[in-house]
């Protein structure tokens, strides 16, 4: 039985910081910073018949962008064997057509689905349950890789989701965490572990932050650069 990681080193659209994201030469530069994971997005066309790897519509204008089966075709060969793959939804409505093309890559047991829509996730439920999914946190509008827009808002929300997400997990809603570092507590830690689930905090470029999460016992960090693990 191979080696469980201390912690599960994740790379952000492969490694954004060192080839751009969501890219087979991003995907190429994580797995020689070693990383356990790599993360990227997936993104349906605007008429739904083609899925892409890209965070948004803005992201497919102005190059050639990478498919779904091409990066699950590269993500196949060997070098990237033994590495898992977090898929991050960013539309709702493509639910059936990742699985297809999971099943077409022979990639579903080693892929882990995230996403903040929550409708998205009951449906991959209901077509897969024994697939692996994640509850992407926060819900607030407006935030991305800063910390929460006020310290009200933050304290508040930070309260609420210990008990929230394990009552979820609990319930066989969901496998897994993945909120903002800036949400990350020692109470949330232990409650997501106490209801048997995983935690992967993003998106992580300072070291000293990933020393605390990983001091707190977090299952897994998102960076974009994954030299900072060490």
């Amino acid at each position: 039985m191979s080696r469980v990681p201390e912690l599960i080193r994740v790379g952000h659209k492969g490694a954004d910081a060192l080839a751009p994201g969501n890219t087979l030469a991003s995907f190429d530069a994580a797995i020689a910073a070693g990383v356990d994971m790599i993360e990227f997005d997936v993104l349906a066309s605007r008429d739904g018949s083609e899925l892409y790897v890209a965070h948004d519509y803005a992201a497919l204008d102005p190059r050639r962008p990478l498919t779904l089966a091409a990066a699950l075709e590269h993500l196949s060969t060997p070098p990237f064997a033994a590495i898992r793959l977090q898929l991050d939804i960013k539309r709702r409505g493509c639910e059936q057509s990742v699985l297809a093309a999971l099943e077409r890559s022979a990639s579903t047991e080693r892929a882990f689905i995230s996403t903040g829509i929550w409708s998205v996730l009951e449906r991959l439920r209901s077509l897969a349950p024994a697939l692996a999914i994640g509850w992407t946190v926060p819900e607030i509008p407006g935030v991305s890789g800063t910390p929460l827009i006020t310290p009200t808002i933050g304290r508040v929300y930070r309260a609420m989701l210990p008990a929230r997400v394990a009552a979820r997990i609990r319930a066989g809603a969901i496998d897994a965490l993945v909120p903002h570092w800036s949400l990350v507590t020692r109470g949330l830690v232990d409650a997501v572990g106490g209801a048997g689930g995983e935690l992967y905090a993003w998106t992580v470029d300072d070291a000293g932050e990933i020393a605390r999460l990983r001091a707190l016992g977090v299952t897994g960090v998102i960076t974009n650069d994954p030299r900072l693990f060490g």
